[in-house]
């Protein structure tokens, strides 16, 4: 298997019977938690950095262990019940983490020696507060001596079971394998199933309103970091080995959003003008409605909704950051008519828009790169009871349109029952309403990311991008 960048194999010292919080301790700490929450595993980190001190190389440590979990762990659990004498998944959860953790530097890290990995590993479990962890320990020592000491096993064969096949390599849900083989055939499965393994690129948008592209290129690499644009965004740039990107001092400056290439498609498509009324229905944290802005060059107005007053924060202090004037949030729920959400949301939704953005809630299988928890967390039923929502907002959103205006629903699923089916749905219940072709507001490289209907869909993109979906609708001028 492929080795990852040099990353230190550093023992915990310890004290008696109480081992300090090491990047391994924190790492099991932080998977246990987003197994019992079903929370963002970036989420988890940070209350687990909050609380631990750590360095910088102990972070970054910290952060290749959890993540490479995440998205290993089905393949993981693969490889260790060949090697154990019972089943992974039916351990204690404190057992089977530190299993997991030991077997990723195994089987994917190469710089770290393998006794370091099972030692540090071990030390995990013994300190442990069940009564049995010697016990345990010594499990999970011979567990892990085994898996260094065995051949690998051949990957399950496709012409005998392609669910399996697919689930087992590229450590995927066999419901979401079995889904994508049946809606997209093996060629497209295989490749989405990649994609869920596959460590993003750090892409980066430029904030216009305070410099050109061109200008944060240069400023970037005269500060000594490697730095690309990207294939299809005018405005993207790739960053490679920056460290922590957030105290960059081009981020504290405004200079730029973190934002994947295929996020930054959508407000293009919008095409927002220069003085007029824009609404974001599901704005925070404001990745693309601080982008609106920038195109609209800070004149006109900007209602952002969003139902989490928290996140509402965060898209204020991102404005304040990249210098954004024109946008007012309203705290509302796009599911409910919005109209009568108090005095302000009255005030400025009572009055029709020229443009609506409805970056609708969805089943996220489309950024299982960035977020590998949801493989572990996402159900089919959800994609179902997701379309219910996108259905319910894009009517509330059609009727907060002015005639001869412009709406553009978008997701980042992969799936037909979020994307064209609800645009399909939608649209056969308001002929007022009809599909524009979106290749008009896009760069001529993103001719290969559109699908038959003419929307967005990047789930096929041959660039390293998230797989988002977008459709552009036009109201009629009379209705």
């Amino acid at each position: 298997m492929p080795a990852k960048p040099d990353l230190h194999a550093q023992s915990s010292s310890l004290s008696p019977g109480h081992p300090r919080r090491s990047a391994r301790r924190v790492a099991l700490e932080t998977l246990l938690a987003n197994e019992r929450a079903e929370v963002f595993a970036v989420d988890a980190l940070d209350r687990s950095f909050s609380r631990a001190g750590l360095d910088v190389r102990d972070r970054a440590l910290t952060l290749e262990l959890v993540y490479g979990v995440l998205r290993h762990r089905a393949t993981l659990d693969w490889r260790l019940d060949h090697v154990a004498d019972r089943t992974i998944a039916r351990l204690p959860s404190s057992v089977r983490t530190a299993l997991r953790l030991g077997a990723y530097q195994l089987l994917y890290l190469g710089k770290v020696p393998p006794s370091a990995a099972v030692n540090e590993s071990v030390k995990l479990v013994r300190f442990g507060k069940r009564r049995q962890s010697k016990h345990w320990a010594g499990f999970v020592n011979a567990v892990l001596r085994s898996l260094i000491r065995n051949p690998a096993p051949p990957w399950p064969d496709p012409a005998q079971d392609q669910v399996a096949a697919l689930s087992v390599r590229y450590s995927c849900p066999a419901w979401l394998a079995q889904r994508w083989l049946h809606r997209f055939g093996f060629a497209t499965a295989q490749s989405l199933c990649r994609a869920t393994i596959t460590i993003p690129p750090l892409t980066i948008r430029t904030n216009t309103l305070r410099l050109t592209r061109h200008a944060l290129e240069t400023d970037l690499v005269r500060a000594g970091y490697q730095v690309r644009p990207t294939a299809v965004s005018p405005v993207g740039l790739i960053l490679e080995k920056c460290g922590p990107v957030t105290e960059l001092p081009q981020f504290q400056a405004g200079a730029f959003y973190i934002e994947d290439e295929a996020g930054q498609l959508v407000p293009l498509i919008l095409d927002p003008q220069p003085g007029e009324r824009v609404l974001d229905a599901c704005a925070a944290p404001g990745g693309k409605a601080t982008h609106l802005a920038a195109l609209m060059q800070n004149r006109g107005e900007i209602v952002a909704i969003d139902r989490s007053q928290r996140r509402l924060r965060l898209l204020q202090d991102n404005c304040r950051r990249l210098g954004v004037r024109i946008i007012t949030t309203v705290n509302a729920d796009m599911t409910q008519d919005c109209r009568q959400e108090g005095k302000v949301g009255r005030e400025l939704l009572n009055q029709p828009f020229d443009r609506i953005l409805l970056d609708a809630p969805c089943s996220g299988l489309g950024v299982l790169r960035r977020h590998p928890e949801g493989k572990w967390q996402k159900a089919a039923s959800l994609v179902v009871r997701h379309q219910a929502t996108q259905m319910q907002m894009l009517e509330q959103a059609g009727r907060l349109l002015r005639p001869g205006g412009v709406l553009v629903y978008s997701t980042c699923s992969t799936e037909p029952d979020e994307n064209e089916d609800v645009i399909e749905y939608f649209c056969k219940a308001h002929a007022e309403f009809r599909r524009e072709p979106v290749s008009s507001w896009l760069p001529p490289t993103a001719c290969v990311l559109l699908n038959t209907q003419g929307d967005l869909s990047t789930m096929r993109a041959p660039y390293p991008m998230d797989a988002f979906f977008a459709a552009r609708l036009r109201k009629a001028d009379t209705v």
